[in-house]
């Protein structure tokens, strides 16, 4: 007889929280920055290394006229970003597991490199007991 395939998975109860996940709104950014695909993307790969995070891969995709958006799978999860060049607006998600990044450095290094004027954040702890 074959072994299936999937097998079962032993289901165990969630941690307190399974992870963090950051939306950060920038605002009144630079507007050059924020329509290179090349640009956006090296941003990016520094805030992953300000934040402390591993990262594993990355994809951006300029779009036509113009913004961005890309993914950096990191080992605690990953960062991702859009952009709206026309409104001088990036949006950014920063999903982590774990207690090991700080996602504060990663928007300060954020702000800093878009030239933000605005910044917001939002956290949603997910996977919640």
């Amino acid at each position: 007889m074959k072994e299936p395939k999937n097998k079962a998975v032993d289901v165990i109860p969630l941690p307190p929280v399974l992870g963090r996940h950051w939306l950060i709104e920038l605002q009144d950014c630079e507007v050059t920055t924020l329509t290179a695909v090349n640009a956006v993307a090296k941003i990016m790969e520094g805030a992953v290394a300000a934040s402390g995070a591993t990262q594993v891969e990355s994809r951006f995709h300029q779009f036509n006229p113009y913004g961005v958006s890309g993914v950096i799978v990191i080992m605690e999860s990953h960062f991702t970003i859009h952009t709206w060049p026309e409104y001088a607006y990036a949006a950014v998600d920063i999903f982590t597991c774990g207690d090991l990044i700080n996602t504060e450095k990663a928007v300060e290094f954020l702000q800093q490199a878009f030239g933000s004027k605005q910044v917001s954040t939002q956290l949603i702890e997910r996977g919640i007991r």
